[in-house]
């Protein structure tokens, strides 16, 4: 299998010492002189913080840059989400903290399975991402004294996490937004809104290799199908949970941009890589459309537990004594308590839920809740300073719930969330396909097999803000300017692969809408390849999914016209290609016969639940190379080797 792959793996990993990896390659790269930058073109498809980011500050350095994305504005990328906040290694609270830590921590969370250059070059340029947006005008939130202030997250025993309160992603974006503002103003990027990317332009470049030089995309409103073209292509597209139907991902969160550049020769690795949240309001109907995040900073103050009886599961939970209430988060990792990475705190969940002693409204049969409790640090900090630390979440929690947080525990269950999985990348944040570069989330490079909180952030303003920036420009040295024109022969083709997979889709005449195949593939994900895998249920789905596609194809019902505003054309596109990519994604969790972070395999466990890793056959990058319709893909792998830790059994008791 590995001979017929269309490419091979060079992680283009500089030489010497790991904590002078980043500085040396940054010397040595090529440069593209001021006068010069003019003359390049570059398609930056997303607006969230890693997109904004990006083409803001390429912008600003004087490329041409044309920046697409499908919401009606910038401010409304899903990167307002994440609430709680961003890490950094200033040690400002004098707890310990180092960058040599933060990398620590953040390979330890991800067990081991991300790759070791990358991470440490993202721990190093964390700090200056601090710096950065407090010169932009970031409000984090300060101590009394005019500090900024810090607060913990799981899977870490330091406070480094910078916060806006419950909304630091929101502040985050609208800091980069004013600074892509600027550039738009200026005259350096384009701003296309309401523009969706339906497939990727590979061009033959003077070396005889396909470059991505150009994009094809649908304009929401109008319909109408355009080209653009460009030196080079960055995708700063997010993530894939919207493929369990059910997650906390915005609806219009999809894989469209990542799974048509894997179609068209970008590696896609390690898929079956995605995080189950911890702390979000439990599903509380069949018809909901997705699910709300809590942030995980309220585990800082908030208490998790469920009734040690289930006879006492109906009860209000202000009437069960405290030694009738298990805080198993508490008792099984007394190290890390209530901030146990996200992975292990999701199961710890399921495990109590699964034994009968879940709380809250029955769905489905199943009472799935567990109580987050604020009782205790109310009477110790006061009401008021719980309010002043997470007043809009609980305000947002009231106003889905009905319920005071205040005065009666929230509900949280585990949830869909982030992806770790994504489009390959080297150390140039570059895919197997020349030209195409990923940054952000929908790339894999720096989260192994589970992300620990406010990482998310980080990774997407330092792909952005410093570290693409810094490497896309060798490429682009390297080759040259001269995009190549959209009448040419290669975006002809891809624009005539587009219309005719949006024709196929408006032909459909049958009697299910997409919306209803979705939702039927969410839950043959969610069941199979969700909080815990097996092969059994993963082997089940990979005969089940194919079968629902030709149903998709054959039964979809289609409304409305192709040249105008059509949602439901733009829902029909994204679960076709998540029909796809759902196959894609059991493959890759039946393969790793192993557990490691969020990827659960039932048969490798210990007897108290925790995950059992596979170091002597997995410790590697699963990347799956496309072969064509119908064909199987093609497995490469990528070994991980560790310079500076030593890969150990994950503890965080």
């Amino acid at each position: 299998m590995l001979d017929a792959a269309p490419f091979t793996l060079d992680a283009k990993i500089p030489d010497g010492p790991l904590a002078e990896k980043w500085q040396k390659h940054r010397a040595s790269v090529k440069l593209v002189s001021p006068a010069n930058r003019r003359k390049y073109t570059i398609l930056v498809v997303g607006s969230g913080l890693a997109g904004a980011s990006a083409a803001a500050t390429l912008g600003g350095l004087g490329y041409r840059v044309l920046c697409f994305c499908y919401q009606d504005s910038p401010r409304r990328a899903h990167s307002i989400a994440a609430q709680g906040g961003i890490n950094a290694a200033k040690n400002y609270q004098n707890d310990g903290d180092s960058v040599r830590r933060l990398f620590h921590d953040t390979i330890k969370g991800g067990d081991f399975r991300a790759r070791e250059a990358n991470v440490h070059r993202l721990a190093e340029v964390s700090n200056l991402i601090i710096d950065h947006c407090v010169a932009t005008g970031v409000p984090f939130a300060r101590e009394y004294g005019g500090m900024l202030d810090n607060r913990s997250f799981g899977g870490t025993q330091v406070s480094r996490t910078f916060y806006a309160q419950g909304q630091t992603g929101q502040q985050l974006l609208l800091g980069a937004y004013s600074q892509l503002n600027q550039q738009i103003a200026a005259g350096t990027v384009t701003m296309h809104n309401r523009t969706e990317l339906l497939d990727v332009v590979i061009a033959r470049g003077v070396d005889g290799e396909g470059h991505a030089k150009g994009i094809v995309t649908r304009n929401l409103v109008t319909g109408k199908v355009e080209a653009f073209s460009g030196d080079a292509v960055v995708l700063a597209t997010g993530g894939y949970s919207n493929v369990f139907y059910l997650s906390t991902n915005a609806i219009g969160c999809n894989v469209t941009a990542t799974w048509r550049a894997h179609k068209r020769g970008a590696g896609f690795a390690n898929p079956c890589f995605t995080q189950i949240h911890p702390t979000c309001i439990p599903m509380h109907g069949a018809d909901q459309s997705k699910l709300t995040l809590m942030s995980e900073s309220l585990r800082n103050d908030g208490r998790i537990w469920v009734p040690k009886n289930v006879r006492d599961c109906e009860k209000d939970p202000r009437d069960i004594p405290e030694q009738d209430r298990d805080y198993y988060l508490e008792r099984k990792y007394p190290s890390f308590g209530n901030l146990a990475p996200r992975d292990i705190a999701s199961r710890a969940a399921k495990q109590v839920c699964d034994e009968g002693r879940g709380v809250g409204p029955a769905v489905d049969g199943e009472r799935r809740g567990v109580y987050l409790d604020f009782t205790e640090s109310g009477d110790r900090l006061g009401v008021d300073k719980i309010a002043d630390r997470y007043g809009n979440l609980f305000a947002m929690y009231r106003s889905i719930t009905d319920e005071n947080a205040y005065a009666r525990p929230m509900r949280i269950y585990p949830a869909a969330h982030y992806t770790m999985g994504g489009l390959w990348v080297d150390y140039n944040l570059m895919s197997t396909v020349p030209g195409l570069f990923v940054i952000g989330e929908a790339n894999f490079s720096d989260h192994g097999a589970n992300r620990l909180g406010a990482s998310a952030l980080m990774q997407g303003l330092a792909d952005g803000y410093f570290i693409l920036p810094s490497t896309i420009c060798d490429y682009l040295a390297r080759v040259g300017a001269g995009a190549p024109e959209t009448s040419s022969p290669d975006f002809a083709a891809v624009r005539h692969d587009v219309e005719g997979r949006v024709d196929r889709l408006m032909s459909g005449r049958g009697k299910r809408t997409a919306r209803q195949f979705h939702k039927t593939l969410g839950r043959i994900m969610w069941d199979q390849c969700g909080m815990s895998r097996n092969s059994n249920g993963l082997r089940s789905a990979l005969t089940r999914i194919p079968e629902l596609r030709e149903e998709f194809w054959s039964d979809l019902l289609m409304t409305g016209d192709a040249d105008c505003m059509n949602a439901e054309l733009e829902r029909a596109g994204r679960v076709a290609d998540f029909l796809e990519f759902g196959e894609l994604m059991c493959r890759d969790a039946l393969e790793r016969d192993e557990s490691c972070g969020g990827h659960f395999r039932e048969e490798h466990q210990t007897p108290d639940g925790e995950a059992v890793r596979d170091d002597a056959n997995f410790a590697h990058v699963a990347v799956w190379a496309h072969r064509g319709e119908g064909a199987e893909p093609a497995r490469l792998v990528e070994p991980l080797a560790y310079e500076e830790v030593a890969m150990a059994t994950r503890s965080y008791k």
